[in-house]
């Protein structure tokens, strides 16, 4: 009977202190659980912010490339106005450019020497 007894403290003792050692445990895990479920917000909604910034830079993006488009075709139309005009006479252009210079220095001439 002694035996019994002892093996009933025993398991009653052995028992509670279990039931306090899972109480701390949940406790514990209810605890990071919480903490888990935070940090889960925190890098959702995070992942929420950098989806919308690269929503705003692929449209920065697209607009920058239509731009880049409209320029380059601005380019283009120059550059092949300056190869017609460099297929043409070279004499013909310095011979503007010559008449060009004597009319501003005979100008700025008559300037100095009316004053």
């Amino acid at each position: 009977m002694r035996r019994a007894g002892l093996g009933d403290g025993a398991a009653a003792g052995s028992h509670g202190y279990t039931n306090s050692g899972y109480s701390v445990y949940e406790e514990e895990n209810d605890r990071l659980t919480e903490s888990l479920r935070t940090k889960v917000s925190a890098i959702k909604s995070l992942s929420i912010e950098i989806g919308t910034e690269v929503k705003n830079q692929n449209k920065m993006l697209s607009e920058m490339e239509n731009d880049f488009d409209s320029t380059g075709g601005l380019l283009g139309a120059t550059m092949g106005r300056l190869r017609t005009l460099s297929r043409g006479s070279q004499t013909k252009l310095l011979c503007y450019m010559m008449l060009f210079s004597l009319f501003v220095f005979f100008v700025i001439y008559w300037i100095i020497k009316l004053r």
